[in-house]
């Protein structure tokens, strides 16, 4: 099949926003990629920042990390984990990026003197994106960010329905909606869904299958009189109720035949489904576990609102309980403000099986990080670090381990006279120029773990690891002294000060992987004398674990806990 053949899902959503597009997205996908079908996605953000990476989490979600350094949206995260391949930059576009993109070409004469505007250039410019991102494939579905009515996406369906026109056959509209069910009334009320529609239909668009959000499953008689009124046959009014788990959607859509019908509509082959792999996962996440296992997320992020959004760290929640389905176990997971720790003090994290401390920017909160690190070191809780959890983990062994009272980060005290962790120069060799002044390595970096290591072992165990033998078997210049290549994703602007290196490893500390050229440290830990599991990393495991696959360290962490 060529390019010029792929078929094109538009999936937009109605009456309320986190409804689960995304979700639905990835499941519809999944279930097309399973039946051989190469299948793309892309996702249309109508902000206008250039990427996720400056918005508050708590604002949007924790931004996921992709390979190539791209900071996206959170449905990217549900990509990747859903079709188990890797997202980037062809795979999400903002209205920034689109309006920047238009605009750079216009000040160098791209439009040859034509007066620019949002209709054709911009709708032209989003069109161009998402044919772009569907090339090499068979299918490419496009999620359009926000819901139907805001003035904000209204391009992006008007480059939908210029699609629509000129491709009759290969561009389809599914439609997710909200039925809510009062309490009072009792019963699920579809008005909201029909003004949704009306809304679409409004814009020149007439979707072919409707998706239903909701807690309570429509009867066959509502769906056929919501399908009549909204103008879609009964059989493409979807049901997507409330689960325990989103990984049971692609089953639930798979029993309602929806990705049949979008076969059926493009006139593409049924390719038989292989779905046994996913039923035993689905099997495995249901099943009643015998232990569970505690373990604590202390973060900065999570008392920055009312509601304590779990979204502010899904990725690594995901990796928990990905690792957890390995291991069988249940999982009693707790999410403690670091600023509450300062506040009420180290007793409030009480006794788990496992503590965390995660990515983070900034210097509030940092302390009650900082006493978390202490607690589980010295109450030989098992511990892993992620990023300021791994640098914060090396500036609190120079505080209480090796002596170094006032030893801090630069991004906390700029004028600490022990920056255990700093700023570095810049170098197109390792970073990225976010903004003005501000620098970051973002995306893989290879790491090279010390053989012997907690670590590589760990790595080693789950296959995740490569021994390099000799320098021929890689393009790098390597001086490290590990051998175990792995690689990690990377977010973040400070590095650990290699000055400190050796008067922290004099006193028990493991530098287990640098970079090939031994410049950066990558991966801290304390070895068995000193503590049953204390690993930190520079790097983001949680943005690589997969429900099928659950990353290396996670595993390891939750086998620990279990002890």
């Amino acid at each position: 099949m060529t390019p010029k053949e792929c078929k094109y899902i538009f999936v937009s959503g109605g009456v309320l926003s986190g409804l689960g597009k995304g979700v639905a997205a990835a499941s519809l996908a999944y279930l097309l990629q399973n039946r051989g079908y190469k299948v793309s996605v892309i996702k249309c953000e109508n902000y206008l920042n250039i990427d996720s990476g400056t918005i508050n989490p708590v604002e949007h979600g924790d931004p996921f990390l992709c390979e190539d350094g791209l900071e996206a949206d959170m449905d990217l995260g549900t990509y990747e984990r859903f079709l188990n391949q890797e997202m980037g930059q062809k795979n999400f576009t903002t209205t920034g990026q689109i309006y920047k993109t238009v605009i750079d070409r216009e000040r160098s004469f791209g439009y040859n003197g034509e007066d620019v505007e949002a209709i054709p250039h911009v709708v032209d410019e989003i069109s161009r994106r998402i044919k772009q991102a569907g090339e090499g494939s068979d299918i490419i579905i496009i999620e359009l960010g926000g819901t139907a009515g805001e003035y904000q996406n209204m391009l992006y369906y008007e480059s939908c329905r210029i699609m629509k026109a000129k491709m009759p056959g290969r561009v389809l509209n599914i439609h997710v909606s909200y039925v809510p069910m009062p309490k009072h009334i009792g019963e699920p009320k579809t008005m909201p869904t029909q003004l949704s529609m009306r809304t679409v239909m409004s814009m020149g668009i007439m979707p072919e299958f409707l998706v239903l959000r909701s807690e309570a499953e429509l009867d066959k008689r509502r769906r056929y009189l919501l399908g009549l009124k909204c103008n879609v046959s009964g059989d493409n009014v979807i049901m997507a109720p409330d689960l325990d788990s989103i990984y049971e959607l692609p089953l639930i859509f798979a029993k309602q035949n929806f990705d049949r019908n979008i076969l059926k509509f493009f006139k593409l082959n049924y390719r038989q489904p292989h779905l046994g792999e996913w039923k035993k996962l689905i099997n495995k996440v249901k099943s009643k576990k015998k232990k569970s296992v505690e373990i604590i997320i202390a973060g900065k992020y999570y008392s920055a609102t009312d509601y304590g959004l779990y979204d502010t760290y899904a990725a690594l929640i995901e990796s928990i309980k990905h690792a957890c389905w390995f291991h069988n176990v249940g999982l009693d997971l707790k999410v403690i403000s670091t600023e509450a720790i300062e506040n009420k003090g180290i007793k409030i994290l009480g006794k788990p099986d496992g503590i965390i401390v995660p990515i983070g920017w900034g210097n509030r909160g940092v302390e009650g990080k900082i006493m978390t690190i202490k607690y589980a070191r010295e109450k030989k809780i098992p511990y892993l670090g992620l990023c300021y959890g791994m640098q914060l983990a090396c500036v609190e062994f120079a505080r209480n381990v090796v002596g170094l009272k006032d030893a801090n980060s630069e991004e906390i005290d700029p004028n600490t006279k022990n920056p255990i962790i700093h700023s570095i120069p810049m170098s197109s060799k390792y970073q990225t120029i976010k903004g003005k002044g501000t620098s970051m390595r973002l995306g893989a970096y290879n790491c090279y773990l010390f053989e012997k290591s907690l670590a590589a072992s760990i790595y080693l165990k789950y296959e995740a690891g490569e021994v390099i033998s000799d320098n021929k078997k890689t393009r790098e210049k390597i001086t490290a002294k590990g051998n175990v290549k792995i690689s990690e994703r990377h977010r973040h602007r400070y590095e650990f000060n290699n000055k400190y290196r050796s008067v922290l490893e004099e006193k028990g500390m493991i530098i287990s992987g640098t970079s090939a050229d031994d410049f950066f440290v990558e991966m801290i830990e304390l070895p068995k004398t000193m503590h049953p599991f204390f690993i930190a990393t520079q790097g983001h495991p949680e943005y690589k674990s997969k429900p099928l696959k659950p990353h290396p360290l996670l595993i390891e962490f939750v086998k620990v806990c279990q002890k």
